[in-house]
């Protein structure tokens, strides 16, 4: 069977789909929808049009290369019997080594002190040892505390000394090194704000102007989730008017940054292009994870990470009209 990619996969996970016998083609710029028509399966890194089983009229799976899966149209796959799944876990040690990385930066002023050094000279930069600070101590408040904030909690807490606050819409399930807070707490009583939760109607804009305007005029938010999470416009006034002391974003309403976007002339941000899950160790596992979860797919099996399992029943007969064998478990 044909496995369209919507971008590159490890060779580790090409060599998982090659040992099971199917193709695999990658999109070429504005090829996408070529190559749907004919493939049986998609491995997703980015936004699949909300009509997707209407121009893939041979899909049986959806497997996104990482967590989120806002990229992939659930409603339109489960109504056509498309099995939609992904690899959880598989970028969690990236993601919140990255948002330790960006604390860190934060905290001890390495970038800053890096760009006067070569601009201004030594003793220049010296001087901006007077703004570090240290990590122990501090409070990190984690909204959506899943994999990612469950390690990102272990680090902080076990390694730095910190008061680690979380919040999620299941509280019993949050850690024991974690307290449960509020939003509005959290956001009041953090340090450092990092959001981890998935987009979802729920969490879409989440973070709003009254939300910040809780926050500690020294408090740094970093969006390691998706940028709609984020009310931009309120995100923007609060750091042109220095009522949170910055924003470390990895992700953004639209992508890639626009360069002209007002966030480039801001000098209390920190912006990276969608990285932080971008490790050779985090790609490897999102790749070979994705490409076992297509082969278990084509071959008849429900995915081990099962996003719309409502739509099992549909995929059994949209394989039997599309002439694939019966399901190998049922």
């Amino acid at each position: 069977m044909l496995v369209a990619l919507t971008d590159p996969i490890d060779p580790a996970g090409e060599a998982v789909l090659r040992a099971a016998g199917h193709d695999m083609e990658q999109a070429t710029p504005g090829g996408l929808d070529a190559l749907l028509l004919h493939a049986e399966a998609v491995v997703v890194r980015r936004q699949l049009p909300d009509d997707l089983c209407a121009r893939a009229p041979r899909l049986l799976a959806a497997v996104r290369q990482g967590v989120g899966v806002d990229m992939i149209p659930i409603p339109d796959c489960t109504a056509h019997g498309v099995l939609v799944a992904n690899v959880p876990g598989a970028n969690a040690d990236s993601v919140a080594e990255f948002a330790i990385a960006q604390m860190l930066g934060v905290a001890r002023r390495a970038e800053t002190m890096h760009n006067a050094l070569l601009a201004e000279g030594w003793n220049f930069s010296r001087g901006r040892t007077a703004e570090a600070f240290e990590l122990r101590g501090r409070t990190l408040g984690i909204v959506g505390v899943g994999a990612v904030g469950q390690r990102l909690a272990e680090i902080a807490g076990a390694g730095f000394r910190m008061h680690v606050l979380g919040h999620r819409r299941d509280r019993a399930a949050l850690p024991p090194e974690v307290a449960y807070a509020s939003l509005e707490e959290l956001f009041a009583a953090s340090d450092f704000v990092v959001l981890a939760c998935p987009l979802t109607e729920e969490t879409r804009g989440l973070v709003s102007a009254a939300l910040l305007a809780r926050m500690k005029p020294s408090a740094w938010l970093l969006n390691l989730a998706r940028g709609a999470v984020v009310q931009e416009a309120a995100l923007l006034e609060a750091l042109r008017t220095s009522r949170i002391g910055g924003a470390a974003l990895d992700v953004y309403a639209s992508q890639p940054l626009a360069p002209d976007h007002p966030l480039r002339a801001l000098p209390n941000v920190l912006l990276t292009p969608h990285a932080a899950g971008l490790s050779r160790e985090a790609v490897l596992r999102m790749s070979t994870g994705a490409a076992e979860e297509v082969v278990r797919i084509l071959r008849g099996e429900r995915p081990r990470s099962f996003v719309n399992p409502e739509a099992w029943a549909a995929s059994r007969a949209r394989r039997q009209g599309l002439g694939h064998p019966e399901a190998v478990t049922a």
